[in-house]
């Protein structure tokens, strides 16, 4: 009788399962030309919008400051009718309404399909420059605004400057004299007594108030202290003082004599 065969043990390697295939993240080639392809069209598109009158400026608005300062600002603006908003240099826009004397600040905005919005600060004038028979008007930052007749604005405090201070429209007065004077006139808008004149001498800063009363507050520092102390002091005058010098903060002085002060 035949012996069975015996079954020969064969060791199986174990199965390695195959990973899954990473995702694949780079597009594809397909997707790359159509991609390209809706960049060019889109760039042909804006292109092709700048060049035509599809966005053109129709219309500007203007808002802030005076009737008279907006009718300006659309003046320096009206060359840019009929350029397209797509091609507007903002920044240019800005300087050519920025340079204008009665302007402190500008911006804007593109309002499709034809407006050009613009708002602006007005330079906030606080005095008239004389100089002989000149007058301009004078913002708070020492700034010429506009020319004007001596007469003009007799609500305004009066700066004389001596014939020989170049003056321009548009232009800063000298730092170290007039303009310091302007500066410390926009800090005195709400004083309760009206400025007629504003000096700076060699002794500091004096105000001629309508009434006469001299306002001496020495060197151009600390104006609102200084002015803060003035305010209530002022209504505590006996009739007949020449001036009050509130130079020394902490020690106002009042006297009949308007040649000598205290501090003299």
């Amino acid at each position: 009788m035949a012996r069975p065969r015996a079954r020969e043990a064969v060791a199986r390697a174990p199965r390695v399962r195959k990973r899954a295939a990473a995702p694949r993240f780079l597009p594809s080639r397909r997707s790359l030309a159509v991609g390209f392809g809706l960049l060019a069209i889109a760039g042909g598109v804006y292109g092709a919008a700048r060049e035509t009158s599809a966005f053109a400026i129709g219309h500007v608005e203007v808002s802030g400051g005076s009737a008279r300062v907006r009718a300006e600002v659309r003046r320096a603006v009206a060359p840019l009718r009929g350029t397209s908003l797509l091609a507007l240099d903002g920044s240019a826009l800005v300087r050519r309404v920025g340079a204008l004397p009665t302007v402190l600040t500008a911006s804007y905005d593109r309002a499709f399909p034809h407006t050009l919005r613009i708002e602006i600060v007005p330079e906030r004038r606080v005095a008239v420059v004389r100089q002989g028979a000149k007058a301009w008007l004078v913002s708070a930052r020492g700034r010429v605004m506009t020319a004007v007749p001596s007469h003009a604005a007799r609500s305004l405090p009066r700066i004389w400057i001596p014939r020989t201070t170049p003056v321009t429209i548009g232009g800063f007065l000298p730092a170290d004299h007039a303009a310091a004077i302007a500066r410390a006139l926009a800090l005195a808008s709400r004083f309760p007594a009206h400025i007629a004149l504003a000096q700076l001498r060699r002794d500091g800063l004096r105000f001629r108030l309508r009434d006469g009363l001299e306002l001496r507050l020495g060197e151009p520092t600390d104006i609102r202290l200084k002015l803060a102390i003035a305010r209530l002091a002022i209504h505590r005058l006996p009739s007949g003082t020449a001036y009050l010098d509130v130079s020394v903060p902490g020690r106002p002085v009042a006297g009949n004599n308007p040649q000598l002060s205290g501090r003299d």
